[in-house]
């Protein structure tokens, strides 16, 4: 290969041309910049980049072609006191890297140089970057762009989700190849999915700590290379990206968006005794929020805090989007720990990634969804981030619960909440689909561990049951577990149907779990982050079929109700919601208060939503006119005998108006 050419600052990373390979990268304080080329036998060749504009250091290799393995060595200060962590001894990952090769093992030469700079060359132990070649046919592809009213997500997990689906070939299940089978593909239109939320499908690591304990990050909330994907859901490390552009795909012909989530927020460094392997290496002081003491900030509670206010990390975080989009057409993305996209450090709307987002002509278009905290000051969020954002809704989650398992939330704050919570997300212009609602995610019970558990399980974790979160609003029904008699079971089920018909028939944007339409189970377990087993996978052949078939029918149904999909708040007199109570007459100022919790909502004038959140059997006299209980609730133990309904304990049903 020849030297280096001057090449050019944009794009960051490693941009093959079809004549050779242009490479990138940002670092203000560094002094001095090496290309690290690796031959098959590992042998290495350094070449410095010696032309810089403003903070990118950039160099051209002609003749260079994908597959070619490098890495970068960084020269600058060692002053921790300022967070300069400069090691030159330390081969470090492109944060553009569009494949990764290797493991990044819990090895001592990677963790060292916490007062002073370690000397161990860590090349041989760390990963290293690899040129891929960007050309893909996308063919037709076009994107579904599923109006947000019309939306109904589904969080899923690649590997979780199809492991154990016994239709798809043994070789592709749990990989980016299954997304796009037709049996999963013809299952979630079943369902009436739009949109596939895919847990992080950029490539991760195993945090030092779990590889001690014999276990793995499962999840993949440990970013490790932003612009690359992860190779353990693919065949191999060379077809990871072909396998999941033909997905998405495939996913597109069949009108279903596929939105990932991103994780903007921390690294896979971690502490400071954490591996310097990227970042840290490269300019410590830009990337990261740094302590005055030269420590991190913690606002993620995982080490570190990515620093999104720094121009520099504002479009490296910009144009790895971009990325996602352009060159994987995905459709959107969910943000974990968002609040950290905001801070300056205090939260603002117009923080440098909010307007740069805001001001993108491709990214503005996506849909964006915001885990509206992170555990720093003024880190919970919810209802602040700016348009064209939603956010997940914990308000609903924790307010669907308590009116149904714990039966200590009025009628008043259960009402706006499914009103897409107006009091928190209409203002500035916003939809009442800014409002993500949710039962459950996959951080925390499973819809059937909520009705089973009274108390966390984790002790599988390794971590005496500390952690995941107390504050779970659940009921056993009864007894601890998955196990009853008849009766507990059958009152389950009814908890069951009454959290997913709240979930599905409420205004707002939808986010179903994968696997709570299966009556999933993690035994209790939940913060199942690091358990890549049984406990986490779908078993697709002991999935319940009718509350499938339940859920299915809500979905379906939900399509059907103007009230629902139209996207406008609701106002006094439209026509589109009525608030009625077991009498059907308008509920009163104390019934909203301290009313018993029995209550009818009334949809576009033609749909009634029966609930009873009593321990009692209950008769609701229907509103004026005739009506008749609709799928999934036609058929079930819900009698209509001269226009009232007889309401189970824990009932719901949905009945729809005769028309003449």
């Amino acid at each position: 290969m020849t030297k280096l050419m001057a090449g050019a600052p944009s794009p960051l990373g490693a941009s093959y041309d079809g004549k050779g390979v242009n490479f990138a990268l940002f670092s203000v304080h560094a002094e001095r910049v090496e290309l690290c080329l690796f031959d098959g036998k590992g042998s290495e060749r350094r070449l410095p980049l010696t032309s810089r504009s403003g903070d990118i250091w950039h160099g051209y290799l002609p003749d260079a072609h994908p597959g070619l393995r490098y890495g970068y060595r960084v020269y600058g200060p060692w002053d921790p006191a300022k967070g300069h962590r400069f090691n030159p001894a330390k081969l470090l990952l492109d944060p553009c890297a569009h494949r990764v090769e290797g493991y990044l093992p819990d090895n001592p030469v990677l963790h060292g140089g916490w007062d002073a700079p370690d000397p161990r060359d860590s090349a041989g132990v760390a990963p290293v970057s690899v040129v891929v070649d960007l050309g893909y046919d996308w063919e037709d592809d076009a994107p579904p762009a599923t109006p947000w009213g019309n939306s109904v997500i589904y969080e899923a997990h690649v590997k979780g989700l199809t492991w154990l689906h016994p239709a798809i070939p043994e070789a592709q299940r749990g990989t980016y190849s299954a997304l796009g089978h037709p049996v999963l593909i013809n299952y979630l239109k079943q369902l009436g999915i739009t949109a596939l939320e895919l847990l992080p499908v950029a490539h991760f690591a195993d945090e030092p700590r779990l590889q001690r304990m014999g276990l793995s990050n499962y999840w993949g909330y440990n970013p490790l290379a932003l612009f690359a994907l992860n190779p353990r859901y693919a065949a191999s490390a060379e077809t990871a990206l072909t396998e999941f552009r033909d997905a998405v795909k495939a996913l597109h012909a069949a009108g279903i968006e596929v939105i990932l989530d991103v994780v903007l927020n921390h690294s896979a460094e971690i502490d400071l005794e954490g591996p310097t392997i990227s970042l840290r290496g490269i300019d410590n002081s830009s990337y990261y929020w740094i302590r005055e003491d030269g420590d991190y900030h913690n606002w993620t509670g995982c080490g570190n805090t990515l620093n999104l206010s720094h121009p520099g990390v504002v479009e490296l975080a910009r144009q790895c989007l971009r990325f996602w989009v352009d060159e994987c057409h995905v459709d959107g993305f969910r943000f974990d720990l968002a609040s950290v996209m905001g801070r300056t450090p205090e939260f603002r709307q117009d923080a440098p990634l909010f307007t740069a987002i805001h001001t993108d002509q491709v990214l503005s278009k996506v849909k964006l969804i915001a885990e509206p905290w992170d555990i720093g000051p003024g880190g919970y969020q919810v209802g602040n981030f700016p348009a064209p954002f939603a956010e997940w809704n914990d308000h609903f989650r924790d307010a669907a619960r308590r009116f149904w398992l714990q039966q200590n939330l009025s009628l008043g704050e259960f009402a706006t909440r499914f009103a897409a919570s107006s009091d928190v997300f209409k203002r500035n212009g916003r939809l009442p689909s800014a409002s993500v609602n949710l039962i459950t995610a996959h951080d925390g019970f499973t819809l059937r561990d909520c009705v089973c558990f009274n108390e966390k399980h984790n002790e599988a974790n390794g971590e005496e049951n500390r952690d995941g979160t107390n504050n779970n609003h659940s009921n056993n029904h009864g007894i601890e577990g998955l196990g009853g008699s008849f009766d507990v079971i059958e009152r389950r089920r009814a908890s069951v149907h009454a959290l997913m018909t709240t979930l599905l028939l409420s205004q707002g944007t939808p986010m179903l779990l994968a696997g709570d339409e299966h009556g999933h189970s993690q035994h209790g377990n939940n913060n199942a982050y690091c358990q890549d087993n049984a406990l986490t996978w779908l078993d697709w052949e002991k999935a319940n079929s009718g509350l499938m078939a339940f859920t299915a029918a809500l979905i379906h149904l939900r399509q059907r109700i103007p009230a629902l999909i139209r996207d406008a708040w609701w106002q006094e007199g439209d026509g589109n919601v009525r608030w009625l109570g077991q009498d059907a007459l308008p509920l009163s100022a104390d019934a909203w208060q301290h009313g018993v919790k029995r209550m009818q909502i009334l949809l576009s004038d033609r749909w009634l939503i029966t609930l009873n959140g009593t321990q009692d059997v209950a008769e609701i006299v229907l509103p004026s006119g005739e009506w008749h209980a609709v799928p999934p609730f036609a058929g079930e133990d819900n009698p209509v005998t001269m226009a009232i309904w007889h309401g189970p304990a824990h009932g719901v049903c949905v009945f729809e108006r005769s028309t003449a």
